[in-house]
C-alpha cells in the first residue's frame, strides 16, 4: 500500500495532471460533460491506457456525488436507461480493443474522436427527427465501445444531445445520468478483468481533491441563461487539450 502511494506521488507529469483535472472539473460542473475530453488527451501522454480509462471512471464517482441527485430528477430516465443498457453490452468489446492497440495509436484515436465531436457540435448541425428505440440502442452501444477503448465515455451521446433542439437543462441532466451509469459498467469490467491497479486508485484520490472542488464551483456557476458562454468555454478548453497533446508535438 505504502509503495503504491509513493509510486502515485512519483507519477510522471503529476503537476500537469492536477492542472488538467481541475480544468475538467470546472467544465463538467457547469456543462455536465467534458471531463474525459479534456483529461484523456493529456493523461495518455503520461499514463498506461488502462490507467487512463480507470481514472476517468473513478473521477466520474466524484462528479456523480455532486451532480447526480439533481440530474436524476430532471432526466428522461427511459431514454437514458436504453442508452445505458446498450453501452453495458458493448463496453467489454471496447476494453478488448484497448488491450490490442498500442498507446500511440490510442492517442490518435482519442484525438480523432474528440475532434469529430467538436466539429459536429460547433458546426451548428441540428437534427429535427425523433430517435426511436433502435437508434437509442445504437448510440448507447457506440458510446460503450468508444468509452471502453479510450475512456471517452461521453462524445457519442454528447453529439446526439447537443445536435438536438432541446432545453439545455434536460440535455445536461441526461448526460450526467448516462455517464454515471457508464462509469459503473466500465469500472466493473476493469476490476473483474484485472485491469484496475492500486496505484491508479490512489492517484484517483489525489486527483479527486481538485476535481471535486472545481466541479462544485462549476455547478454553482451554472445558469441556463448563459448557455452560449458555457459552450464556448467548454469547446475552447477541450480544443486546447487536444491540440496540446497531439503526438506530433512529442
Amino acid at each position: 500500500m505504502l509503495e503504491s502511494f509513493q509510486a502515485a506521488l512519483q507519477t510522471p507529469g503529476l503537476f500537469w495532471l492536477l492542472i488538467t483535472i481541475g480544468a475538467a472539473g470546472l467544465v463538467r460542473g457547469f456543462t455536465g460533460f467534458g471531463t474525459a475530453m479534456i483529461f484523456v488527451p493529456v493523461g495518455a501522454q503520461f499514463l498506461p491506457s488502462a490507467d487512463v480509462v480507470f481514472l476517468m471512471v473513478l473521477m466520474g464517482v466524484f462528479s456523480t456525488i455532486t451532480l447526480f441527485p439533481q440530474a436524476w430528477s430532471q432526466a428522461d430516465r427511459a431514454e437514458v436507461g436504453a442508452l445505458s443498457m446498450a453501452a453495458a453490452v458493448t463496453v467489454p468489446a471496447g476494453l478488448w480493443l484497448m488491450s490490442q492497440m498500442d498507446p500511440l495509436t490510442l492517442r490518435w484515436v482519442a484525438a480523432g474522436v474528440i475532434g469529430v465531436t467538436l466539429a459536429a457540435v460547433i458546426s451548428g448541425w441540428r437534427w429535427q427527427g425523433k430517435l426511436g428505440w433502435p437508434g437509442r440502442f445504437a448510440i448507447g452501444g457506440a458510446a460503450g465501445i468508444v468509452g471502453g477503448m479510450t475512456g471517452l465515455t461521453g462524445p457519442v451521446v454528447i453529439v446526439f444531445y447537443l445536435a438536438n433542439v432541446r432545453d439545455v437543462a434536460r440535455v445536461r441532466a441526461n448526460t450526467i445520468v448516462f455517464l454515471a451509469a457508464l462509469d459503473v459498467v466500465i469500472a466493473v469490467n476493469l476490476i473483474f478483468g484485472g485491469l484496475a491497479s492500486l496505484q491508479a486508485f490512489i492517484l484517483a484520490g489525489l486527483l479527486g481533491i481538485p476535481y471535486l472542488v472545481t466541479t462544485l464551483t462549476g455547478k454553482a456557476l451554472f445558469d441556463p441563461k448563459l448557455e452560449k458562454l458555457y459552450r464556448f468555454a467548454s469547446y475552447s478548453v477541450i480544443a486546447l487539450a487536444v491540440l496540446s497533446s497531439l503526438p506530433v508535438f512529442d
